[in-house]
């Protein structure tokens, strides 16, 4: 099936033909039903089936090199997701890593809910608007404590932590940018992380 959604803009101007947003039960029924498959490259945000960004080789690259940094140093009770779903209030997103708490075994049938996450991290190039925008609106409205934003395009990672609101006006209250040999922390737990944003840079 090709998707026809798409990422609605703040533009002020109304699509040519009716749309809806459809709450993150409905999406998994337009799963259960055949509507929509795993090859259809989609997901859900704010409530908008969009498509998901295509990948580049120095993206698939920034996912593997943010698995192996950041994997040896999790504390026991901790897992990395890679490109793999979460599950908030209107929004179904698919991070290309997140940090999560507990087993694999013990979600069974259900993913991630935002208080198992402690981190998501989007790798960004053509997509950094909209990890800028919709994506940080739907994780800091969720109450993540932590979105990096693996910027190829500048080559740094940008920090968000402290995430207000739960309307869409939400966001985070701290936002900070790191350099190659600015390291950044992570808290999970009694346990810090600590990365230099070079191991996360291809």
């Amino acid at each position: 099936m090709t998707s026809s959604a798409v990422e609605p803009r703040d533009t002020g101007q109304l699509p040519p033909f009716p749309v809806r947003r459809f709450t993150v039960d409905e999406y998994h029924r337009l799963g259960a039903a055949g509507v929509l498959g795993e090859d259809d490259g989609v997901e859900l945000l704010e409530g908008w089936i969009v498509p998901k960004m295509v990948h580049n080789p120095p993206h698939d690259n920034a996912v593997e090199l943010a698995d192996e940094a950041l994997r040896p140093w999790l504390p026991p009770g901790w897992r990395v997701r890679i490109q793999s779903a979460i599950r908030a209030l209107d929004s179904e997103p698919e991070p290309d890593l997140a940090v999560v708490r507990g087993s694999a075994r013990g979600r069974h049938g259900r993913h991630p809910e935002p208080d198992e996450v402690a981190l998501v991290v989007e790798v960004a190039d053509t997509s950094l608007e909209r990890d800028r925008g919709a994506k940080a609106r739907i994780y800091a409205r969720a109450a993540i404590p932590c979105y990096w934003i693996v910027n190829l395009v500048d080559r740094q990672v940008e920090v968000h932590e402290d995430p207000s609101g739960t309307d869409r006006d939400a966001g985070y209250r701290r936002r900070a940018v790191h350099m190659p040999g600015q390291p950044l922390s992570l808290c999970l737990g009694d346990a810090t992380v600590s990365l230099d944003p070079a191991d996360l840079l291809p």
